[in-house]
């Protein structure tokens, strides 16, 4: 697979336009302090205090949270069937141009989130309102059982109980349209996920999910994450749908004819991990790996993707960005930088490939 010249520029002017549409970034209410939150002596908010708890004793849930940098899977490749196997291949050559954030569809298990995203407890319903991609979702906690025979959507239908300090969640009743888990596999209609949320302190929730589906995976797998709790601030409104113009630019083609090459034991200089700084000032470790030939790049638990040489430092990797290895003058790599339309990330290399 490649994308010629003109082809990489109508993917990069679709990435410009994605990304200089106003987005979700934090900024509503800076200067507003959440109101009954714990804080230390110098007016921060103390997110190693103890978990607030309801009326009726439970641990409360609610709050605003994000996404935090813990994102564990058991998931192996062998646990897809093999018809799923070939359509997550398919997703990763395409180079993200099928997902949901560029089709503006709904993402379907809410897994992938980054958040933020926000929790409203109460005695019969917990409610989640996700700020990407504009949705909800509605946890019966009243004694309900799921549907019999529901109708499939994108979320599914959710019931809830306690178990001790925990709130375990069983949804059933999904669609066969979106994909699920890190990195992304499609499933069928039978796809089941248990959550357990552990509110472990003010400031943090434990979550453990379990997905099960016979038809798409040979054996239920598991994913560990966090939330972290975001004070003084406020979602903002974010409709992907409106005035949507980027994915008719995406052009992905299997035209091998004007491929740049690239001699594979230069390839194998680039693999290695690389660490940088997000926005949040958490540090994120990105893989770049060789299989068969090819240069793949991932972020932490995401579906690797390839990077297709321009030159022999410089590739045009998932969605469009354009990657570039840095080498000293003792013909080490010591850094890879990612081109955006925001700028410029660098990381800095920290391990070689084993």
């Amino acid at each position: 697979m490649t994308l010629n010249r003109a082809q990489v520029s109508a993917v990069l002017v679709a990435l410009i336009a994605l990304l200089t549409i106003p987005t979700t970034g934090f900024g509503q209410w800076l200067k507003h302090p959440t109101p009954g939150i714990p804080r230390i002596s110098d007016g921060k908010p103390n997110l190693s205090a103890p978990a607030p708890r309801t009326h009726d004793g439970k641990p409360d849930l609610s709050g605003l949270w994000r996404a935090g940098t813990k994102f564990e899977s058991d998931f192996k490749v062998s646990d897809a069937q093999p018809w799923a196997q070939e359509q997550a291949k398919r997703h990763a050559a395409n180079l993200g141009t099928d997902t949901w954030a560029v089709l503006c569809l709904p993402p379907g298990p809410m897994i992938n989130f980054t958040g933020p995203l926000k929790i409203l407890q109460t005695a019969n319903i917990v409610a989640i309102l996700y700020e990407v991609p504009n949705n909800y979702r509605q946890i019966f906690t009243d004694g309900r059982d799921l549907p019999k025979d529901p109708n499939p959507t994108w979320q599914g239908y959710s019931v809830g109980s306690w178990d001790g300090e925990t709130l375990v969640v069983e949804t059933m009743g999904f669609n066969d349209k979106s994909t699920v888990g890190r990195p992304a596999y499609p499933h069928s209609e039978d796809l089941r996920i248990t959550e357990r949320y552990h509110r472990r302190d003010f400031g943090h929730v434990d979550l453990e999910m379990k997905v099960e589906d016979p038809k798409a995976f040979l054996r239920p797998w598991t994913i560990n994450a966090e939330f972290v709790f975001e004070p003084d601030t406020e979602m903002l409104e974010f409709v992907c749908n409106e005035n949507e113009k980027d994915r008719q630019h995406f052009v992905v083609t299997q035209d091998t004819g004007n491929q740049m090459h690239v001699d594979v034991a230069v390839l194998a200089k680039y693999a290695g991990t690389y660490e940088a700084t997000n926005a949040r000032g958490d540090s994120v470790t990105v893989s770049v790996t060789l299989v068969n030939d090819q240069l793949m790049f991932a972020l932490p638990g995401g579906t690797p993707g390839p990077l297709i040489p321009q030159s022999d430092t410089t590739f045009v990797g998932p969605r469009g960005f354009v990657a570039e290895f840095i080498i000293n003058e003792q013909g080490v790599v010591t850094q890879l930088v990612s081109h955006t339309a925001e700028g410029e990330i660098k990381a800095r290399r920290t391990g070689a490939a084993r």
